[in-house]
């Protein structure tokens, strides 16, 4: 053990390498111990630096209380003071640095899991059926189609396009009438039987729509259904008296007794300009027309001879 020089009235005692301060035992009578009799005491005096640190770090641990986790000073843990509160919730109480959480507080009710509405109305939709669309399309899909102005013997129109391609029902409505079966014998023309396999819509509109010589039926049409513009009703064909000529038959009429009066059924208004309208995309009545047609001719009886 070996003693350094004296510093500010300190001695200092060391072991090895290591040193430590050396405070005077101070006498009971508040002066110096034996070996330095005569001397003042040093309670009185400054302490050094080492000795003012650990005074401070007591001073502090008895005024901070039970704030800190780990019993240190406050004063030794300044670059805590940005550290969060160890609380949820944001309330007043004790950070790891023995002060208030400066958190802010929640307000209101906590928000609730799960999908929260996007606003509007939060009852369920409606299970009405949808209305009607009031849209028209053109009958027949695809090119080459053609088709005249003109007709033989009644108001009607005859769609020239290949055998196969798909009908459609030009707009919403319900199918009156439907044939799967060709039962047209060009030995004894009946008028009911020409039509071949046909499909006849009673539309939305309040407009009977027909179309015959159908090489087929689409599968699930049948009276009483209802179907929307642009549905599949068949395909194109030659059934009936086709002359063997793929067309489709198409005629417009007032509904009257809805099946069997085939009179009306095959054409009572020329449908030339409605199929122009809607070939061009253009949703234009005929429900006007027809009205028209009905007021000046009502439903006519079957013709004789």
């Amino acid at each position: 053990m070996f003693s350094s020089p004296a510093r500010a009235g300190s001695a200092y005692r060391c072991a090895g390498r290591r040193c430590a301060p050396e405070a005077p035992p101070a006498s009971p009578t508040g002066r110096g111990s034996a070996g330095g009799r005569g001397r003042r005491s040093t309670a009185g005096r400054r302490p050094g630096a080492p000795a003012t640190a650990l005074a401070a770090g007591l001073l502090a641990v008895l005024t901070a209380g039970c704030g800190t986790a780990t019993g240190e000073p406050a004063a030794w843990r300044d670059s805590d003071r940005s550290r969060p509160s160890a609380t949820a919730g944001g309330s007043a109480a004790a950070s790891p640095t023995g002060r208030p959480s400066r958190t802010p507080t929640a307000t209101g009710s906590p928000r609730p899991r799960g999908p929260q509405p996007t606003g509007g109305s939060t009852r369920p939709a409606s299970a009405t059926p949808r209305p009607p669309s009031g849209r028209y399309v053109f009958p027949v899909t695809g090119q080459p189609v053609s088709y005249a102005q003109t007709h033989a013997g009644y108001p009607a129109t005859d769609i020239f396009a290949p055998c196969g391609r798909p009908v459609l029902a030009v707009t919403d409505g319900v199918v009156l009438e439907v044939s799967r079966v060709d039962r047209f014998d060009p030995r004894r023309p009946d008028g009911a039987l020409k039509g071949g396999l046909f499909v006849s819509v009673r539309g939305d509109d309040g407009v009977r729509y027909y179309g015959s010589h159908f090489t087929r039926v689409a599968a699930g049409v049948a009276a009483g259904i209802r179907v929307r513009a642009g549905q599949q009703l068949g395909t194109v064909g030659h059934t009936g008296d086709a002359s063997k000529v793929c067309h489709l038959h198409f005629g417009i009429s007032p509904p009257c007794a809805g099946a069997g009066d085939w009179w009306i059924r095959r054409g009572a208004v020329w449908p030339g300009r409605f199929l122009d309208a809607w070939r061009a995309g253009r949703s234009v009545s005929p429900a006007s027309a027809v009205a028209d047609y009905r007021a000046a001719h009502g439903c006519p009886p079957a013709p004789t001879g």
